[in-house]
């Protein structure tokens, strides 16, 4: 089938989802108690924690952030999206304001991207209260462009697949297409949603633990590709102050895939 067979000797892309609970260090079960106080307040070691997650995200070309501020006072009133952006070099970049508490906090998605990307749209995804959404970024035009989501779903078993079935609907008319976040379930969980998984037709993927950052016994982040695309080499980075692991991949495109986004 045409667009199937990727290029292996070409160098596929690094790909890298994090959720950073905008940098508050969580090593054990009691710091949600201990240390909550810096999603509300600064810590003068934030700026630090920053600096260091910028110089593990480097070398990657599509990074997905989930709980990352835009700028309030928690976080020193540093929009995080862009302050890891310009520190680890990446030319574009995108914050999307999910949860707006004012000068307090500024929760938000973010994505960081090596590549140019041609079009972004914004998604709120449903239900009972604001604060989850998707980012939508599509690299190169047409048929074979590259199309990467960046998502956090609710915790909510009932509101994950309606929120689920609003990803599939934009999913399904798309060919290349990636998911990349926290999505608050198990690969085992996900398949269970049956109209998702068949809108993304992903290929079989390998559960990979990544929550508690401390001690990962559960896989809550994902990055799934269409069967156009081929995974390999996923695992988990090591711990980044947050209660999830950041998680990383190569994605390898078919040829027409990457003459569409300018790689070939």
């Amino acid at each position: 089938m045409e667009g199937v067979v990727s290029n292996d000797t070409a160098s596929p892309l690094r790909l890298l989802t994090f959720n950073m609970q905008v940098g508050i260090h969580t090593a054990a079960w009691h710091h949600y108690v201990t240390r909550g106080w810096q999603h509300l307040l600064p810590h003068p070691k934030r700026r630090r924690r920053l600096e260091l997650i910028a110089g593990a995200i480097t070398p990657y070309d599509i990074v997905g952030l989930q709980e990352v501020d835009g700028g309030s006072f928690r976080s020193g009133n540093v929009n995080q999206v862009d302050s890891l952006a310009d520190t680890a070099e990446f030319p574009y970049h995108y914050q999307q304001l999910n949860r707006n508490l004012g000068r307090l906090a500024q929760h938000s998605n973010g994505l960081l991207s090596r590549l140019p990307i041609s079009r972004l749209e914004e998604h709120r995804l449903p239900g009972t209260l604001p604060g989850r959404g998707a980012i939508h970024a599509r690299f190169g035009d047409g048929e074979h462009a590259l199309h990467v989501f960046v998502t956090h779903l609710a915790l909510g078993a009932r509101i994950q697949r309606k929120q689920l079935d609003y990803l599939g609907e934009l999913i399904a008319p798309l060919k290349h297409v990636i998911v990349m976040g926290d999505l608050n379930c198990t690969l085992a969980q996900l398949r269970q949603h049956k109209d998702f998984c068949e809108a993304l037709d992903s290929r079989p993927s390998k559960a990979i633990n990544s929550y508690p950052a401390w001690q990962p016994s559960r896989g809550l982040d994902h990055i799934l590709v269409s069967s156009t695309l081929r995974l390999s080499h996923p695992g988990t980075l090591s711990h980044l102050f947050s209660d999830h692991l950041p998680m990383a991949v190569e994605v390898h495109l078919p040829e027409p895939c990457r003459k569409a986004i300018g790689l070939a």
